[in-house]
């Protein structure tokens, strides 16, 4: 077969071929360099863009995808964005700061609504039941929150949903620095109030401001000069054995004090914390052979609402948490219900007026975590300690470290606790001798 000759080298007398290509159909900008055309005679011109200062909360930079919100688009933004798909159209976009703080409360107060088949009806349901997703406590203070948001909007004319980022940043700097007499702020406390704003814009369909990096920066440099000024959080004394026996020394045996005294030794023997012991209920313990079997159905730690299951073991001195527990509830009377109530001081009726003789009635309703910790604080300065550095978190600290006083292992601190991981059992736990638990000492 006749071969082929073997190609000729690219030379300027012999150049490579062209490709051919597809013509380009990409659609090309219009030229602004030179006159737009007119509008034939008897055509509408196409309106013209919308200005800047009419978008979407001037100045704000909250974007909705590539563009931003022209005026008119409130209603549909929040319904595009509506938590759960949900089509809400009472969402006071751009309105007063009295009305974002009524819809606001409104939201977090929702009820169930009743079941009737119909898809809206499912809508409301499922946004009231995310609202249940948060604690109490965390509703009381995102509604707290968003309260002193809304004065300060409107003491500065300021709109407070959608919120722009610099006025959110000035809210923050104006709480951490205000002017006298005002107290500043902690860091923590302002944490609360973005994670509050934050919620806000979620439940009204919108993006969230708080995600900027304005405001991001704004609240990292507040943080670094809490740091260094030594105002961060400073973690309540820990109530060990030691400071415990002199807290219950003073404590008489009425109906105040047995109540007391039950409360602070099973609050340490279970490492309980303050809303724990408000919600514990007679029908969740059970009298054993070993103790008590105390069930605790909601719980910081127990995400998933299984419950928790807490053994507190029989004493082997007058501090028995077991028969301090029985004792008080011997002398109350309690059989059903919340286990630690309100005592009410009424004037004894069978003596003279004003010989200042107390008699005490239990009541129905169960202490609240506040209570708890105003008492603990009570009860800590009687015995001498100083009020300011004790509270709710000293029962729970106290419980850990003595037992990390005791050598007891990482990982039984971590049941005891109730914690997930050790990262949050390491912020109860105070340094321990730096020699004396050197993990090296006596190797070399």
């Amino acid at each position: 077969m006749p071969q082929n000759p073997p190609p000729k080298p690219f030379s300027p007398q012999n150049p490579p071929p062209k490709e051919s290509r597809p013509p380009d159909l990409t659609p090309q900008a219009p030229q602004l360099d030179g006159p737009l055309p007119q509008a034939a005679a008897g055509q509408e011109r196409a309106p013209s863009p919308a200005p800047p200062e009419a978008l979407i909360g001037v100045g704000s930079g909250i974007a909705i995808g590539p563009e931003l919100a022209a005026p008119g688009q409130n209603v549909l933004l929040a319904e595009k964005n509506a938590p759960f798909g949900q089509k809400n159209k009472n969402v006071p976009l751009g309105q007063t700061a009295k009305t974002v703080r009524q819809w606001f409360d409104a939201v977090l107060d929702a009820s169930l609504p009743s079941p009737d088949g119909t898809l809206a009806t499912a809508r409301q349901t499922a946004q009231a039941l995310a609202q249940h997703a948060k604690s109490g406590n965390t509703r009381r203070a995102y509604r707290a929150a968003i309260r002193i948001w809304c004065d300060f909007c409107e003491t500065h004319g300021l709109c407070p949903l959608p919120a722009a980022p610099a006025d959110i940043a000035a809210f923050l700097s104006a709480q951490r620095c205000p002017p006298p007499p005002g107290k500043a702020l902690s860091a923590n406390t302002l944490r609360l109030r973005i994670a509050a704003l934050t919620y806000l814009h979620y439940v009204a369909g919108c993006p969230s401001p708080t995600a900027t990096a304005e405001v991001g920066e704004t609240f990292a440099g507040i943080s670094k000069l809490a740091r260094q000024n030594g105002d961060g959080p400073k973690p309540k004394l820990a109530a060990k054995i030691g400071i415990l026996r002199e807290i219950l020394a003073p404590i008489g045996n009425d109906l105040p004090g047995l109540r007391d005294k039950a409360l602070l030794l099973i609050g340490f023997a279970g490492a309980f914390r303050r809303a724990e012991l408000a919600a514990m209920d007679w029908a969740h313990i059970e009298t054993c052979e070993q103790g008590l079997r105390i069930i605790l159905p909601l719980s910081k730690g127990d995400r998933e609402g299984k419950g928790v299951e807490v053994g507190i073991p029989y004493g082997v001195s007058d501090l028995c948490p077991v028969r301090a527990l029985h004792r008080w509830l011997g002398a109350s009377g309690i059989t059903e219900g919340p286990v630690f109530r309100r005592i009410w001081a009424v004037p004894s009726r069978a003596l003279p007026p004003g010989s200042g003789t107390l008699r005490h009635a239990v009541g129905s309703e169960p202490l609240d975590p506040g209570s708890i910790g105003r008492m603990i604080k009570t009860r800590g300065a009687a015995a001498g300690f100083d009020p300011a550095i004790l509270g709710g978190h000293s029962l729970k600290r106290g419980a850990l470290n003595t037992a990390r006083d005791r050598r007891v292992h990482p990982s039984q601190l971590k049941q005891l606790a109730r914690h997930k991981s050790y990262a949050a059992l390491a912020a109860y736990i105070e340094e321990g001798d730096i020699f004396g638990d050197h993990p090296l000492k006596g190797v070399l």
